[in-house]
Order: structure tokens, then sequence, then C-alpha cells
């Protein structure tokens, strides 16, 4: 059943409408008709699911039939900070990251980072990032949209880490023998509904003066096992550990 994230205003009492792409979705690309049933998921993360009783040029109305109670949330909240990579490869992450349940992500200007942001752009490239997790929630049935923060630069990354209650960095160094907690162990720190961090190097890793920063700052090495993983292999690996750990 297709599902689609809607604005509060949309959502009038057991009546709610759906505009713009999502409409042209249901109208153009999946050509359903009045009485087809849709899920339909508020920004608080509630679901309901909703049958189709107004087909118009540029919206589609539906009625409410039921909640849906299911929750496909990791108990954990995790934000992925990702060293920029070259190429597309941001894009691969949020839409993979989202799928197995990211809260958020959090590009940055690492030191090894080839590829810089464009200020012209970033709006642009924002907006993309934010449209490809939106799809990839509605595919894997997630109750939440992940955040797509504007990029920032490493410094800054360490300034608003104190809001998280675990920060942790996958550093390659420790895949070759550099003592660093296991994750089995750090898993074991780690409760339900706590908020994590997990900062991730572009290609090339982390400096050696930023891997020293994030440890002062109060970051934990974690090793991700023993070979050295693409940086965008890196946070799908930590995700798919934790969803693991938490909910299998």
């Amino acid at each position: 059943m297709q599902r689609y994230f809607v604005e509060p205003a949309n959502w009038q009492d057991n009546r709610i409408t759906l505009s713009g792409q999502d409409a042209h979705h249901i109208i153009r690309v999946m050509r359903m008709k009045t009485g087809d049933t849709i899920i339909c998921v508020h920004p608080d993360g509630h679901a309901a699911r909703c049958e189709i009783d107004e087909l118009a040029p540029d919206h589609v109305a539906v009625c409410v039939v039921d909640k849906v109670d299911m929750n496909t949330e990791m108990p954990v909240s995790v934000t992925i900070a990702q060293g920029l990579p070259k190429g597309d490869k941001l894009e691969w992450i949020v839409q993979k990251g989202t799928e197995l349940g990211a809260t958020a992500f959090a590009p940055f200007q690492a030191a090894r980072s080839v590829v810089k942001w464009d200020e012209k752009k970033k709006d642009k490239k924002r907006q993309r990032l934010e449209k490809i997790a939106k799809e990839a929630a509605e595919q894997s049935s997630r109750l939440i949209i992940p955040a797509i923060e504007d990029v920032q630069s490493f410094q800054m990354l360490l300034d608003s880490s104190d809001t998280y209650k675990h920060k942790l960095f996958a550093y390659e160094e420790a895949a070759k023998g550099l003592k660093a907690e296991p994750l089995r162990s750090v898993f074991q720190h780690i409760s339900p509904s706590d908020n994590v961090l997990v900062v991730i190097g572009p290609e090339g890793g982390f400096s050696e003066s930023e891997a020293d920063a994030l440890q002062n700052a109060g970051f934990a090495p974690i090793r991700l096992g023993p070979r050295i993983l693409r940086t965008e292999t890196a946070p799908l690996y930590m995700l798919a550990s934790l969803s693991y750990h938490f909910e299998e």
C-alpha cells in the first residue's frame, strides 16, 4: 500500500488532502481510482489507512478509515554526520541510511573532502536530499522523514555535539589494530530512546588532527570490523549493526 507523508495543515478531522508531487504520483503514476486505499503519515509519527474519495487535477482527497498501529522506527535516535564524499555518494547514503533507520544526516566539510558545496547551489542540493529521504521513508514504511541538516564545518560539528548522549566516530586506524572499543561493547552502554551521533570521514578518512579533536571533544573511536570500508559503506554498516542489536 502506497505511503505518503502529509503536512499537518492538510489534516482536517478525518479528511486529508494531498497535493503537489504526491497528488501527481497518485493520479498519474499509480493511476489510482476513488475507493483505493493509501497510508497517510502525520509529521508527529502517527499513520492512518485512508480511502480516496476525490480525484481532482491538482489534489487528492481521502477519508481516514482507521489508524495504523505499527512502529517501524529504530529504538535509538541516530544521526549520521558524513564527511562530504565525491559524486552522488551522499545521495546513496541518505537513501539507504533512511531505509536502515537513521533519524538525521549532518554533512560536514572534512579536511580530506575533495568536493566542496557551492554556496549558491547548497539549498537546491539540500532540497534534493530531502526529496530522496522522503521517498525512501515512504518506501520503507517509516513514520518520520530523517532531517537533512545544512553542510557545516568540522568545528561546527564539534561545537554542536554536546546535545548527544553518545558520540562515536568510525576510525579506519581502528581496523588496522589501533585500540578501540568493539561495537558490541559500545552498544551495551546505549539504551532505547538514547540519541547517538556517528561521525564518518570522507574518502581518505580523518586527518590526524581531526581524530585528535574528536577524541578531545568526547567522541569514542569505534571499529567497524577488521576491513577498511568505503565512506558510503561505513554508515550503513553502523546502522545495520544498531538495527540488529536493538530490533532483532
